[in-house]
């Protein structure tokens, strides 16, 4: 699926290292990329998940990363999916879960998502959950070799409890993603 939907894919994404293996194509650097993942989601500074369809079809991926505790309380939502799957709605609910494990197992305060102004279809994510827009980061991530901009969202926990039953009957209530699951 990764290899299938590249080129919609890494538009978006930062260049990986200089002579890192890719987990696409290579096992032991997915291996490596799994047990990565593993060891944040044990030292709590990061979780992955993966999206699933009833049926069991990996489509997508969607993460709490930088997660701050202390005064801060907070974690970064990130996501993606498969081009084929795309628009139907499926990063919407996957995200209201993730939002749910945020504030309800993981205790945080507040979740942001930031995202290139010109990734109108991940802006649109932001806009249907209602995320706070908060502003221009400027220069705030290097995506292709570049500096880019990034629009800031952001969720409270007080936000999340106020819409909590309206997440759950818009984005839950069919439940077409059988759940959010760690990425392995």
């Amino acid at each position: 699926m990764r290899l299938r939907s590249r080129h919609w894919l890494e538009q978006w994404e930062p260049l990986p290292d200089v002579g890192a293996p890719d987990p696409v194509g290579d096992r032991e650097a997915f291996r490596a990329r799994c047990g990565a993942w593993e060891r944040q989601r044990a030292f709590d500074s990061a979780y992955g998940f993966g999206i699933f369809l009833r049926r069991g079809e990996f489509i997508g991926e969607v993460s709490l990363g930088t997660v701050q505790r202390g005064p801060f309380q907070s974690a970064f939502v990130g996501y993606w999916v498969d081009e084929a799957h795309a628009g139907n709605g499926f990063v919407p609910e996957a995200v209201v879960l993730t939002l749910r494990y945020a504030f309800e197992e993981l205790g945080l305060h507040r979740v942001e998502a930031v995202i290139v102004p010109r990734n109108d279809r991940s802006r649109r994510v932001a806009a249907k959950l209602g995320l706070r827009e908060e502003g221009i980061a400027a220069r705030l991530l290097q995506i292709q070799g570049v500096w880019e901009d990034h629009v800031r969202y952001a969720i409270t926990r007080e936000e999340w409890e106020a819409r909590r039953e309206d997440y759950e009957r818009t984005f839950l209530g069919r439940r077409r993603v059988t759940a959010v699951e760690r990425a392995r």
